[in-house]
C-alpha cells in the first residue's frame, strides 16, 4: 500500500480542517482528490508530507509512519505544492543541481528528469523567465529528482493556459503508469482526463471514493463540441445515439447521448461530412459533476 491514512484529524484552534480520515492509496495509481475550496485538500497534502503534524490519527507512506518515521517519507515522496517556492534567480540545471545535492543523487539524474518532463528548450533559462507551464515541469523535475515511488500533487494545473494543461496532464498520465500519483484538484475536467479514482471531501470528511469507472456505468455521455459556424440543433439530433443538444455560447454545444460508448469520433466525422472545423471536443462525464455539486453544495 503507497498510502494508508487512517482517522486522521487536524484542529487549528476552534475549526476542524480534517475530521476522522481515512482512505488507501495502491501503486500504480493516479487519485483525484476532489473537494471546494477550504475542503482540507492541502491540509491533507501538508500532513502526507510531514510538513505539519495531525492532531490524531495516523499515516504511512511507503510503509513509513508520518509521525516517527519522517525523514523516510521525506525521500519517498515527491512534493509539488500549490504555490510552488522556487529560487527564480537561479537557472533550471542550476536549480535542479542544488536539490539534487539536497537529495545526494547524481548530476545525471538531472538531464534525465529534465528530458522527462520536456524542459529542455527552456532549460538554459533562469527561473524568473519561465512561463506558469515551465514552472510547473521545474517543479514537477524537482518532485522527480529522487525517482520517488509516491508524487503528491497540489492543484498541478493551476493557471495553465490550454496547450500547457494538455502537457502536463500528460505527462502526469504518463508519471502515473509506474508510480502512485495523489493529487487535488477542484477541476472535474482534470479528475476525468488523468485519474484512476476519485476521493471527494467535503468539510474535512470523506463523502465520496470512487474509481472513475464505476461512475462511467450507466450513466449518459455528454460531448462539449465548438465548431467554427452555428449548427442547427436539428442536424446535431441525427447523431447515432444523440438524445438532445444544448447550444451553451456562440458555436458551442453539449450533445447528449444515451451511450457510454465514446461519440467523438462520430461528431469529429460529421464535422468532417459538414465542412466544419472543430474548435475544441470534449467529454463531460455527468455522474461525476452531479455527484461532486450533491455532495458538497
Amino acid at each position: 500500500m503507497s498510502i494508508k491514512v487512517e482517522n486522521i484529524t487536524k484542529v487549528y484552534g476552534s475549526q476542524k480542517a480534517l475530521n476522522k480520515v481515512s482512505f488507501e492509496v495502491e501503486k500504480p495509481e493516479i487519485v483525484g482528490f476532489l473537494g471546494p475550496n477550504g475542503a482540507g485538500k492541502s491540509t491533507m497534502m501538508k500532513i502526507l508530507t510531514t510538513f505539519i503534524s495531525p492532531t490524531e490519527g495516523t499515516a504511512e507512506v511507503n510503509g513509513h509512519t508520518i509521525t516517527t518515521e519522517a525523514k523516510q517519507v521525506q525521500q519517498s515522496v515527491g512534493y509539488l505544492p500549490e504555490h510552488n517556492p522556487m529560487y527564480l534567480e537561479l537557472y533550471v540545471r542550476e536549480y535542479l543541481a542544488f536539490n539534487a545535492d539536497v537529495y545526494k543523487v547524481g548530476k545525471a539524474r538531472i538531464e534525465e528528469v529534465i528530458a522527462l518532463t520536456g524542459l529542455m528548450p527552456e532549460a538554459h533559462k533562469r527561473i524568473s523567465q519561465l512561463s506558469k507551464g515551465y514552472r510547473q515541469r521545474v517543479g514537477l523535475a524537482n518532485a522527480l529528482l529522487h525517482n520517488p515511488d509516491v508524487l503528491i500533487l497540489d492543484e498541478p494545473t493551476t493557471g495553465l493556459d490550454p496547450n500547457q494543461l494538455v502537457d502536463i496532464r500528460n505527462l502526469i498520465k504518463t508519471i502515473g503508469k509506474e508510480k502512485t500519483v495523489f493529487l487535488s484538484t477542484h477541476i472535474m475536467q482534470e479528475v476525468e482526463a488523468m485519474c484512476d479514482r476519485v476521493i471527494i471531501i467535503n468539510k474535512g470528511e470523506i463523502v465520496a471514493n470512487k474509481k472513475l469507472s464505476e461512475l462511467r456505468e450507466g450513466q449518459e455521455q455528454i460531448v462539449i463540441v465548438e465548431f467554427d459556424y452555428r449548427v442547427e440543433d436539428a442536424f446535431l439530433l441525427k447523431l447515432p445515439n444523440a438524445k438532445s443538444v444544448k447550444n451553451t455560447f456562440d458555436f458551442i454545444y453539449e450533445i447528449t447521448f444515451s451511450t457510454t460508448t465514446d461519440m467523438r469520433s462520430h461528431v469529429f466525422d460529421f464535422a468532417h461530412d459538414n465542412e466544419l472545423k472543430i474548435l475544441q471536443l470534449n467529454q463531460k462525464n455527468a455522474s461525476l459533476e452531479s455527484m461532486f455539486r450533491d455532495l458538497t453544495s
